[in-house]
């Protein structure tokens, strides 16, 4: 049998002079094998939005603000108590603790590896008696509302991969973020907002932040997050250009979904839905992004609570109350970044700016949340990629060291949404160095993150490929203990 090609007879209309290409060919026998395939490449993801009809069980969770502290917080010197360091300060670390671990580039080659013990005070907590060092006295006071996980591990040793692994379960860029998951899983409940927006502290050093990190990957475009920026446009090209009204804007997005519509009526393409949806949102968000960014109706003491920095645009103070102000209007996943807590040298002086910048606000938010009756189903979740080390990286002296990174233990907190208050959850040895009680992989949390939000991990799939695919990749077990 000859080869249908574009001007073959083969795939014509009624007449072999009404020629058609072979996309149109396939559209109209769409009982053929082509039709087929091309119904199972593009339909399914052309009109499944949600996936879900609902959620797989009851969620406990309605929506998520996840603070992300980029660079890798030293739990050492914030959460996880070890006064044995201090005794053994710059004794070297024994072999059989390390265990063979292998280290970063930036300390494999140290002749000396001294253990470095914190400068900072530590005291109990709360009801639940939780440890927090001095740099956190806000976050202490809410010590019972929070539920710490100390003994969360990683692959990754390095901080674009161990990034990349905590926002997207992969080691790899492509796949998506876990919001774009959850928006896919479950949908948006606000018409005017994005379900999925990204904030991100104006002015900060650090490892840079790429987009990859809350995009969609092989999900459709519109489940990627929406970055909010500081300053009088929030939102890139969101505003109509100079002598164009809204009234014009309407009419002219009127047209163009026509023309979409009829593009998709001849190709079922995801991405031709996806930029109708796009258009729509952006429209909606004329309206809603200035409202919601707007801080004239917020009261003084509310705003003051949140510290001194909350009336700048683009920190982190600004950046939390901005999150509860998207939580409350139906936002489903809010996920704040903040870097610079890459401490290889003057750990002392650095740690203790980023919490300065930090404490406040975090604990501003929680209570915030509670007193507005939104932390029962608001999921917040405060953490970076990994740990630090126990001995120091570089020159230690008398008043400065640093930390590596630390893969094998670190300390990751959530509040609200269904987890247990005042739990303090896994345990690491004397040294800080290995898990010895309850260990908790990134799947392991990201599986329990789906969980509160009603969602089996094992079931929110996508194909691409000829693979089915999901957050979780073929890992992952929901923590029940953490489960209020």
């Amino acid at each position: 049998m000859p080869r249908a090609t574009s001007h073959s007879p083969l795939c014509t209309g009624h007449a072999p002079w009404q020629q058609m290409s072979r996309r149109e060919c396939l559209n109209k026998f769409a009982l053929g094998l082509g039709g087929i395939a091309l119904s199972q490449l593009l339909g399914r993801d052309a009109f499944a939005a949600p996936a879900l009809a609902q959620p797989h069980h009851a969620p406990k969770a309605k929506r998520i603000i996840y603070l992300f502290q980029s660079g890798g917080p030293s739990q050492l010197d914030l959460f996880d108590y070890k006064p044995l360091l201090n005794q053994k300060h710059g004794e070297q670390l024994p072999d059989s603790v390390r265990g063979g671990q292998r280290l970063t580039g930036m300390s494999g080659n140290q002749s000396s590896i001294p253990i470095a013990g914190s400068p900072f005070k530590f005291a109990q907590h709360g009801r639940s008696g939780a440890w927090f060092s001095d740099l956190l006295p806000h976050t202490a006071r809410i010590a019972d509302e929070l539920c710490i996980v100390r003994s969360m591990h990683t692959e990754s040793i390095n901080h674009g991969p161990g990034v990349t692994f905590m926002q997207t379960g992969s080691q790899i860029p492509g796949r998506p973020s876990i919001g774009a998951w959850i928006d896919y899983g479950l949908g948006s409940t606000n018409e005017n907002l994005p379900a999925f927006v990204v904030l991100i502290t104006k002015d900060k050093k650090g490892q840079p932040l790429m987009s990859h990190l809350w995009g969609g990957g092989f999900l459709p475009s519109k489940h990627q997050g929406v970055r909010f920026r500081s300053g009088p446009d929030p939102v890139l090209y969101l505003n109509n250009p100079a002598g164009v009204s809204a009234e014009n804007r309407r009419l002219a997005l009127d047209r163009l979904r026509e023309l979409h519509e009829h593009q998709f009526a001849g190709t079922p393409d995801a991405e031709i839905s996806a930029r109708i949806a796009n258009y729509e949102m952006a429209f909606a968000m004329q309206t809603s992004v200035p409202a919601v960014t707007d801080l004239k109706d917020e009261p003084a003491h509310i705003v003051d609570s949140y510290g001194p920095d909350a009336r700048t645009p683009g920190t982190f103070a600004s950046n939390c109350l901005l999150a509860r102000r998207l939580a409350e209007r139906g936002v489903k996943f809010i996920q704040l970044y903040h870097q610079d807590w890459d401490h290889h040298g003057g750990l002392p002086g650095g740690i203790r700016r980023e919490c300065q910048q930090t404490d406040q606000p975090t604990a501003a938010l929680i209570a915030d949340l509670k007193q507005r009756g939104l932390l029962d189903d608001t999921l917040v979740v405060w953490g970076g990629e990994f740990g630090r080390t126990n001995y120091c990286q570089g020159l230690m002296t008398a008043t400065n060291f640093g930390r590596d990174h630390h893969p094998r233990c670190f300390t990751l907190w959530m509040a609200g949404g269904g987890v247990k208050p005042g739990l303090t959850y896994g345990a690491t040895d004397d040294y800080g160095y290995n898990i010895t009680e309850n260990p908790v992989h990134i799947h392991d949390l990201h599986a329990t993150m789906l969980h509160l939000f009603g969602i089996d991990h094992e079931r929110l799939t996508y194909k691409h490929q000829g693979r089915y695919y999901r957050l979780t990749d073929v890992f992952g077990h929901v923590v029940h203990d953490l489960l209020a």
